[in-house]
């Protein structure tokens, strides 16, 4: 493990002083925020001291302090910037606006080509919904400070490649810089895996813990990891790809090519391969696969048959595989974000806790919180956005009207001294 440095310890801190201003309910002290992470009053002073002059904080009141000075309430400064959350699917592209405290300014979602798509339709139609969505920047909108674009598959994230994507056998796209010839911001890109588990850290079931799984379920399907508050990428920013782990040894085909994956089972496609094994001609069945889990949602809560069982099958797969992701990471929160875990819901839920609980080891469930994802919105696009947002507060121009302000006073006390 690489050791941490001074810069990335105050990287760390500055997020974390940062989500606890986001996670409030209203604004809040800094002795609030210094009891929720743990900085000592000095540090958070100083962090927040750095986010104010920056522009990212405001100062929005004062309250009593019971004898001492009042103390000044602090919320994200949201008319500072906008960032751009953009989530790339086997469909469709939704682009999103955001003000800088992540809520949604403006929102469009464009159809892509339902065959074999190519890298530069992906790219133009990215372009078509920024474009679109930026037309009132200077009239009332602010300044874009960056977007982020999640992109399924595997992605080289310091490069902005995305290796390999099954949806459109994709290999080594270098997506970032084909976007950069069109697009005059910051860009950052990443895997829905990570956006939506950044976007839970920041906005959903983790903002209270420090041990994380956000098993995603769409199309594709995968695990999110944060371990001690920080998100997991592995070595090669591939970790979270437990969709493709083996399920049932032999079983169906994967889109990557194997048999019996994870994904195999509960994503939208595994699940319309569920109800066609139940019964090939059920009125359930459409070509969009989507459209097969929206029906057995509906039908099940019907009491449908063949709705009903394909929800426990599900629940069932879901189960035997989330358990290895308990025995092995031991989080304490595991949240089912994504389209089917919207749309099926509680049923899922339910059903997938008693699965779970036969096949986990105990000691991990001591401690364990198995819900649905609280995100608010697309948590894809959100979570692309927050990549955005962290790229701003990474940027050393940010903060370099701070540090240059702060090295004239030191010069100036050093002259007079």
């Amino acid at each position: 493990m690489a050791k941490r440095t001074a810069q990335d310890i105050r990287r760390r801190n500055r997020f974390d002083a940062l989500r606890c201003v986001f996670a409030a309910t209203g604004p809040v002290s800094r002795q609030e925020i210094a009891a929720a992470t743990g900085l000592s009053f000095a540090t958070v002073a100083n962090l927040v001291a750095e986010l104010l002059e920056a522009g990212v904080l405001s100062e929005v009141g004062h309250e009593d302090s019971k004898g001492g000075r009042p103390r000044a309430r602090l919320a994200v400064n949201a008319g500072r910037g906008a960032l751009i959350g953009i989530d790339v699917a086997e469909t469709s592209v939704r682009v999103e606006l955001f003000d800088l405290a992540l809520t949604v300014l403006r929102s469009v979602e464009l159809p892509l080509p339902q065959a074999d798509v190519r890298p530069d339709e992906v790219v133009a139609t990215i372009v078509a919904g920024v474009e679109g969505l930026a037309a009132g920047e200077g009239a009332g909108l602010p300044r874009i400070l960056g977007a982020g674009v999640s992109v399924p598959g595997l992605v080289e994230r310091e490069g902005g490649v995305s290796v390999f994507s099954p949806y459109w056998s994709w290999r080594d796209v270098p997506l970032r810089s084909l976007l950069a010839e069109r697009l005059s911001m910051p860009l950052y890109l990443d895997n829905p895996l990570k956006a939506g588990t950044v976007a839970e850290m920041w906005f959903g079931a983790g903002r209270e813990v420090d041990d994380l799984v956000v098993v995603t379920l769409r199309a594709g399907v995968g695990a999110g990891i944060a371990i001690d508050g920080a998100l997991y990428r592995g070595a090669t920013n591939s970790a979270g790809e437990w969709g493709h782990t083996c399920l049932i040894r032999s079983g169906r085909e994967c889109r990557c090519g194997r048999q019996g994956c994870v994904e195999a089972y509960v994503s939208t496609r595994g699940i319309a391969s569920t109800v066609r094994e139940l019964d090939e001609d059920s009125p359930l069945l459409d070509a969009d696969e989507a459209t097969v889990v929206a029906s057995v949602a509906r039908a099940s809560a019907e009491g449908d048959a063949v709705a009903v069982e394909t929800v426990a099958r599900t629940a069932r797969y879901l189960g035997m595989a989330a358990a290895d992701l308990l025995n092995l990471f031991n989080p304490q929160t595991l949240a089912l974000s994504g389209w089917v875990a919207d749309r099926l819901g509680e049923p899922l839920l339910r059903q997938t806790r008693d699965v779970i609980e036969g096949h986990a080891l105990p000691a991990t469930l001591q401690a364990l919180t198995l819900q649905l994802s609280d995100v608010p919105g697309n948590p894809v696009s959100l979570g692309a956005a927050t990549f955005a947002l962290e790229g701003f507060l990474d940027d050393r121009e940010t903060f370099a009207p701070v540090a240059a302000v702060r090295r004239a006073a030191r010069e100036a006390r050093a002259q007079t001294s």
